[in-house]
């Protein structure tokens, strides 16, 4: 990697954990917001900075004369991608007393699912990688079901919260769809985009899918609870 790569994923770091700091500072006026959602935005955000700063430390990936593996992009996204769907299912369900315990599980193990095969896939060679490429694609399609179609109904039952978690939801939605693109045309796929677009990438859509949906999701409970 290059200086410039190695202060990417330095800044990342800052914005990761800046974000974390804004979302404490939230949660000391919560205005009836559970505390888990402010608790579930810092885990993301700390976990996610924290993951990125082993490869701007130099530990966080893999070098070989073929390509270059970032296995602390993965050990990020099995956890904070969990959070950030339990933190969707949890806005679904924001009014009811009985949270889908079901739901929230499937929709868990299908992302978990999703990262591991991605994870494979990076490893193996090009005859292989795809199937698990195609098995992780199958897997993000459970996910968007489960959005659109339980958790949505679910939502629907309340009607300012239909059109806060169809926003936050259609928000994730199109990140999600950019991670396995960049993926594919990256260097962990088909190598059309390599070394600073590749990090750039993996740089920017995770500040926007975690930093910007946790903003977009807490701002958007408060503004229900006080409306």
């Amino acid at each position: 990697m290059t200086s410039f790569e190695h202060s990417l994923y330095y800044f990342y770091f800052v914005v990761m954990i800046s974000a974390s700091i804004y979302f404490f500072i939230l949660s000391r006026k919560p205005k009836s917001v559970p505390l888990y959602e402010y608790v579930l935005a810092m885990m993301i955000t700390s976990w996610s900075g924290v993951a990125y700063l082993s490869i701007a430390l130099g530990q966080g990936f893999i070098e070989s004369s073929e390509k270059t593996i970032f296995f602390a992009r993965y050990l990020d996204w099995v956890v904070s991608t969990p959070l950030l769907l339990l933190s969707l299912a949890l806005t679904a369900m924001y009014y009811e007393t009985k949270k889908n315990k079901v739901l929230i599980a499937s929709i868990i193990a299908a992302d978990v699912f999703m990262i591991l095969t991605g994870l494979i896939a990076d490893f193996s060679p090009d005859s292989l990688k795809y199937i698990w490429y195609s098995l992780g694609l199958i897997a993000l399609v459970i996910i968007l079901l489960i959005t659109w179609i339980p958790l949505r109904k679910i939502a629907d039952r309340h009607e300012h919260l239909s059109k806060h978690y169809k926003r936050v939801a259609l928000y994730l939605t199109i990140f999600w769809i950019m991670y396995p693109t960049a993926w594919i045309l990256g260097a962990s796929g088909i190598g059309v985009t390599q070394g600073l677009v590749d990090t750039l990438a993996f740089v920017i859509l995770p500040i926007f899918s975690k930093v910007g949906f946790g903003l977009l999701d807490v701002h958007g409970l408060r503004k229900i609870k006080t409306s």
